[in-house]
């Protein structure tokens, strides 16, 4: 199986500061879905994993937050394609829980959700915490410069060799593809 992790907010669709609280919220970013469609196409099995806090917040529930994720498998079902399992953390910075990246409980659960391992599987992210809590399982971190990406581009340094794409389409495109295409 070809696993891939992505994150949601900042990845797929835009993020914001004032958390995404519903469906209308939800919107994705231009390319996002084309890149899932894509990676559906090149036979990857695709796993979502997101922290949201919001729900600890009091700022919107699970029902809620299920229903934007329908509302994104219903935009990625007119390309075609759809996420594979989605996990979430709802739980606030502070509350110390296991799942809540850069903490390695919700990889863990898409671990034993398709019973394999992570080594070397991407992970696509824009934050700190993507790449740090990807490093922990032995991922392979990507970074997007989408959402929070530039930002935490410019706080690693090369020991990480972390690779960076301007979006999930490009990266989708500029080295996923090319790996494909090497191996035909």
């Amino acid at each position: 199986m070809k696993l891939i992790i992505l994150d949601r907010d900042g990845v797929i669709n835009f993020d914001s500061e004032h958390y995404i609280k519903c469906p209308d919220e939800w919107l994705p970013i231009p390319g996002s879905l084309a890149a899932i469609a894509k990676l559906k196409e090149l036979g990857y099995t695709i796993a979502i994993a997101s922290n949201q806090s919001g729900i600890a917040r009091g700022l919107y529930t699970e029902t809620t937050l299920r229903q934007i994720h329908e509302k994104m498998q219903i935009e990625l079902n007119k390309l075609g394609a759809k996420i594979d399992f989605i996990v979430w953390c709802p739980h606030c910075p502070d509350d110390e829980c296991v799942c809540r990246k850069p903490k390695t409980g919700m990889l863990q659960q898409i671990a034993e959700h398709f019973d394999c391992t992570l080594d070397n599987v991407y992970f696509v992210g824009d934050s700190a915490s993507d790449v740090k809590a990807a490093l922990a399982v032995k991922c392979i971190p990507i970074l997007v410069k989408t959402g929070n990406g530039k930002s935490t581009l410019a706080k690693f340094d090369n020991r990480f060799k972390l690779q960076a794409y301007a979006n999930l389409l490009d990266f989708v495109e500029n080295k996923l593809m090319g790996e494909e295409y090497a191996h035909d």
